[in-house]
């Protein structure tokens, strides 16, 4: 399907990066291995672990002859512009994103191939939207951030459900996400702690067509997920990046996410171990279901995801964006997230054997 189309993955040591590279070479695509540390990037070119990497550290794809080893630096603008010479497009897996989105988007912009990442980040997300939205468009650049299992998924979920209704709005749109737990990565910790500075310690939520932030505590609630994982205690307003995405391109004044207890719990807890691979793919044993629901003058649509390990599949999310927007199935340049830059019913049929979904 990649038909040797070239693909820089920047980050593509890191776990969802391996992922990602993977998913690339799967799909026949060249990857274009880029990151700081030369050492690691060849270890993975040659499909050995990378130096430093646990079980955990995501699959080890066999060697590749024809990928290349690119080492870059996002405080080196011109490191990244020789790295992404050659290259039909750019997959950005390295976080925190704060500090790595701008930088490559603009090396992006630079060499005129389209941009795609993983960012979870609210915060990182809200500053593309800002920051690139014009200046992609002009540039005729497609740019497509958390095109990931946080942001991406959910997006495309909710904007499923209100094509099938046929709508052009929605009263509220809810994503509860049911884990069975959360090993997070390192990345995934660092990212956190960064969008806890930024906010200041606050929590945020989107409502009344706005973000807010606040000083309270979350609310504890239950969703009623379908069976077999039933009813179960959530943290309600446990904001990810669908409150940025979903309203970026849907009249969606109240966008709310929920987080089953027990993976926030393990989330928060700083003892709690890196994810660790169970199968040949290098997935781990986590579980999930992404529950929406969307509403509109009293009727109700529901659409439904089920998968394993929310870092492995982020890697068929991106990969599959990349395809569409090489292959011209895109919604126009700037900035877009998932459910504006692609038909979301279609999109999600196409992650079939990663992804069941229901609507």
């Amino acid at each position: 399907m990649g038909a040797g189309r070239t693909v820089a993955v920047f980050g593509a040591t890191g776990h969802t990066g391996r992922f990602v590279v993977a998913e690339l070479r799967a799909r026949g695509f060249v990857p274009l291995l880029v990151g700081r540390n030369e050492e690691k990037l060849r270890a993975l070119a040659e499909g050995q672990p990378a130096p430093g990497a646990g079980a955990g550290a995501g699959p080890g794809s066999g060697p590749g002859p024809e990928w290349s080893v690119r080492v870059a630096s996002v405080d080196e603008p011109a490191s990244l512009d020789r790295a992404f010479v050659g290259a039909d497009a750019v997959v950005n897996c390295a976080g925190p994103f704060a500090e790595t989105a701008a930088p490559v988007i603009e090396a992006a912009l630079r060499a005129g191939i389209p941009y795609v990442d993983v960012a979870a980040e609210i915060e990182a997300n809200l500053d593309t939207f800002a920051e690139f939205g014009e200046r992609a468009r002009a540039a005729g650049v497609v740019v497509v951030p958390a095109m990931a299992f946080f942001g991406g998924l959910g997006d495309l979920l909710v904007t499923a459900a209100t094509d099938s209704a046929g709508w052009a709005a929605a009263d509220e749109a809810h994503i509860a996400y049911g884990l069975s737990g959360w090993h997070p990565t390192a990345g995934t910790r660092d990212a956190g702690a960064v969008s806890r500075r930024r906010r200041g310690g606050q929590r945020v939520r989107y409502a009344d067509g706005q973000l807010e932030y606040r000083d309270d505590a979350a609310p504890a609630t239950k969703w009623d997920f379908p069976e077999p994982m039933g009813t179960r205690a959530v943290i309600g307003e446990f904001s990810m990046a669908d409150i940025v995405t979903v309203p970026s391109h849907l009249a969606v004044p109240e966008v709310r996410t929920y987080m089953t207890v027990e993976a926030a719990s393990e989330l928060a807890a700083p003892d709690t171990p890196a994810p660790a691979a169970v199968d040949e793919q290098g997935r781990s044993a986590q579980t999930f279901v992404v529950d929406v629901v969307v509403r509109s003058g009293g009727v109700e649509r529901r659409a439904t995801a089920r998968g394993q390990d929310i870092y492995a599949v982020s890697a068929p999310l991106a990969v599959e964006a990349v395809r569409r927007v090489i292959e011209g199935r895109v919604k126009g340049a700037g900035v877009r997230s998932a459910g504006a830059a692609f038909d979301a019913a279609d999109f999600l049929r196409a992650l079939s054997g990663h992804v069941s979904v229901e609507w």
